[in-house]
């Protein structure tokens, strides 16, 4: 299942249920939603729960998403996930904690997982994220997890649970790293940066 665009929440990601989304989102580390759309599909008519991605195994595992960057690691993570899920019932926890617990799960991938899966009002600080906060004035900080503190006491907590997806939407179309698309901004007044 792909979210439509006419839903309130979305993720340009493919996947079919929440376990895909979360081996979708630790994909897409270092790697672009489109490269990692490519590859899950055949991957997931196969392994579409944590059983069968552990029964496939890494070194399977590898020959599907060998095409993105860090593979051999991925597979490692995505593999292990896959056997502490199946320890706990197959389900994702809820809870932040307890997801990071997870091979390859890390805040932000956490963060990613609950806003789309669940609404949860966190904010997951990505590339975009990091680069726009920068770029808007919105936080210096040095590292993502100091950035999403930063952007929580100036974001109100209802926008929480959209505030990746709208601003990595904005980031990958409109206020692109390179050539940013200032004329069409719908933001720029408030942009810090002046580039027309």
């Amino acid at each position: 299942m792909r979210r439509k665009f006419s839903e309130e929440k979305l993720s340009e990601l493919y996947y079919k249920n929440e376990f895909t989304f979360a081996v979708a989102v630790i994909l897409s580390a270092q790697a672009t939603d489109k490269q990692v759309n490519k590859i899950t599909p055949p991957l997931f008519k196969i392994a579409d729960t944590p059983e069968k991605m552990a029964k496939l195994g890494a070194t399977k595992l590898k020959k599907y998403i060998n095409t993105i960057s860090f593979f051999n690691n991925k597979a490692r993570h995505i593999v292990g996930a896959s056997k502490a899920l199946i320890k706990t019932g197959g389900k994702l926890p809820r809870d932040r904690d307890e997801l990071m617990k997870l091979p390859g799960i890390g805040r932000k991938t956490a963060n990613v997982i609950m806003n789309v899966l669940w609404d949860a009002p966190v904010i997951g600080v990505d590339t975009h994220l990091f680069r726009l906060a920068h770029r808007f004035g919105w936080s210096r900080a040095k590292t993502p997890e100091k950035v999403e503190l930063d952007l929580e006491k100036i974001i109100p907590s209802k926008y929480h649970a959209v505030t990746n997806h709208v601003m990595v939407m904005h980031g990958r179309y409109i206020c692109k790293a390179i050539k940013p698309d200032c004329i069409n901004c719908p933001v720029r007044k408030l942009c810090k940066i002046k580039r027309i």
